[in-house]
């Protein structure tokens, strides 16, 4: 890569807030995502006459709770008419989650890393022929304690030109599963982090300690078999005469 300008990421896009059901937790595979989304993209410097390049990524992924790894599937796409001519695909981690690898790809010096991001990953997709595209697997690491966003720009085979440009756009949750095997992130979603009272029920007065669930739980069970006991124990009244 040329220089540094040549890969600088446009502005975080403005978001589109929504609100989803969050669906059951469950191991990330790229052919578990969903259908692939455009969501946060926009086309860039003008591409060639007949090209249209975009990219999409998962509507959904889910993040492991012990080794915070996920997967994704990035995809470049042209809907146009012609060939698109050598183009690349780079796939840029920020923030919370950090791209560790992308399968037939090269990584970023860190030189050349856009502004603000963690890493980053250079994909030389050559021509990309009229309504073909080419998806690329990528693993990450996603921390729960921060948000995390991705970029995907297209650029000319020598950086110079940005034709489209997906992101940083965030996957995230509003809900996070501390105590659940994997957390699921939907795109376009600003991730609410875990705290460290995250597993933990709410004070209930003024001065109570709190309690993690699993101990509030027996607490709770301990109490009903006390007044069972006591029930059983307490002597009945005689009859007066």
């Amino acid at each position: 890569m040329s220089s540094r300008h040549t890969t600088t990421i446009a502005g975080s896009l403005l978001t589109a807030s929504f609100s989803a059901v969050l669906i059951l937790s469950f191991t990330a595979v790229a052919d578990d995502q969903g259908p692939g989304s455009s969501k946060g993209g926009k086309a860039m410097d003008p591409a060639p006459a007949g090209v249209k390049l975009t990219t999409l990524l998962p509507e959904k992924i889910s993040v492991d709770n012990s080794s915070h790894e996920t997967a994704l599937t990035a995809t470049v796409k042209n809907e146009g008419t012609k060939d698109s001519g050598k183009i690349r695909l780079l796939v840029v981690g920020f923030d919370g989650l950090q791209v560790k690898s992308v399968k037939g790809c090269s990584a970023m010096a860190d030189k050349d890393l856009p502004k603000g991001s963690n890493s980053g990953f250079v994909c030389d997709v050559g021509n990309l022929a009229a309504g073909k595209s080419q998806s690329y697997a990528v693993a990450a690491t996603f921390d729960l304690s921060k948000t995390g966003k991705i970029c995907l720009p297209v650029q000319d085979s020598d950086g110079k030109k940005t034709f489209w440009q997906q992101g940083p756009v965030p996957f995230g949750t509003t809900n996070p599963s501390p105590n659940a095997p994997a957390t699921p992130l939907l795109l376009d979603t600003e991730n609410k982090p875990v705290t460290p009272g995250g597993d933990q029920l709410p004070k209930t007065g003024a001065g109570s300690d709190l309690l993690p669930l699993g101990v509030a739980g027996a607490a709770l069970v301990s109490v009903g078999a006390a007044g069972v006991w006591w029930a059983q124990r307490r002597p009945r009244r005689q009859p007066q005469s």
